[in-house]
């Protein structure tokens, strides 16, 4: 079998799963390639992503790394089995591939965490924020408009049955990089979003007390087991999935932390019945105040 010349973050997490799991058994290579009937060398191809592995033998590694958890078997065989294919096929050669992993990456989770500093989350933006962000990219080979359209079919995920958790710093709220009326719309359309059953939104401010901001935004993709949880820290022009257990449980940690500084999330009943408590929602309705003076 050829192996790959392209490598999605998907096929990267699941080799390396197979050789944190076989380090942790304390087997060698060789030897836990003997146990399926192939030399080290091709399992190190399969560990490093390079190339599949089939079921079957999937299922002897697994018995003989000691793996037990049913849920983490049947995320992880799902992870080997996948072709990779969904609606962000389509956008193959017409994005960043960062953007299509990032999207695979969204499809699998029932929960996502995300911390942003000094944008509106992707999935909450509308268009005109989300052109300005684009239009204002350095040295982007990428179509503005097509980068634009992709994250705005990002956005059916906040229909299916996924809980989300936004903590969005304050600064986030007053950038005018997109104009007052683009921010008008896209604050009006966070107090929308928050109203959604699945959604919440929170704001921490800037006088959060005992807390030295994240300049640095971070997604946490929980698929339901968080031995394949992955954290992806967005960048300009490159984003990193984490998968080891130890980072993973200190992000969750920290978006915890912040979750906690923040302010309430944004509930506008809860707003209406205690004015004088500061909340997500009022601090979202106060930007926009000044917004529109």
């Amino acid at each position: 079998m050829a192996l790959r010349t392209q490598i999605s973050e998907r096929q990267r997490r699941f080799g390396a799963e197979l050789r944190r799991l076989r380090e942790a058994a304390g087997l060698a290579v060789k030897d836990a390639g003997a146990l399926i009937g192939i030399v080290g060398p091709q399992l190190s191809h399969i560990e490093a992503a390079r190339t599949s592995l089939d079921p079957e033998r999937l299922s002897v590694l697994l018995d003989a790394y000691g793996c037990t958890d049913k849920t983490y078997i049947a995320l992880l065989r799902d992870l080997g089995a996948s072709d990779g294919k969904g609606w962000w096929t389509e956008y193959k050669g017409k994005v960043p591939p960062l953007a299509l992993d990032l999207a695979e990456a969204e499809c699998r989770a029932i929960r996502l965490h995300s911390y942003d500093s000094l944008y509106i989350p992707g999935v909450l933006q509308l268009p005109d924020y989300a052109m300005a962000i684009y239009e204002g990219a350095l040295g982007s080979p990428w179509a503005p408009e097509t980068q634009v359209r992709f994250r705005m079919d990002r956005q059916r995920i906040l229909n299916d049955d996924k809980q989300f958790s936004f903590v969005i710093h304050e600064a986030a709220l007053r950038m005018r990089f997109a104009g007052d009326a683009a921010m008008r719309a896209q604050l009006l359309h966070l107090l929308d979003m928050a109203e959604m059953p699945n959604i919440s939104i929170q704001v921490l401010p800037f006088t959060a007390p005992k807390h030295a901001p994240l300049s640095a935004s971070f997604l946490f993709c929980d698929p339901g087991c968080r031995e394949l949880s992955t954290i992806i820290l967005s960048g300009p022009k490159r984003a990193e999935h984490l998968g080891d257990p130890i980072e993973v449980d200190i992000y969750a940690r920290k978006f915890q932390q912040l979750s906690e500084l923040a302010l309430p999330p944004a509930d506008r009943n809860d707003a209406l019945r205690k004015l004088d408590t500061r909340d997500s929602w009022g601090l979202i309705h106060h930007v926009l105040y000044e917004l529109q003076t």
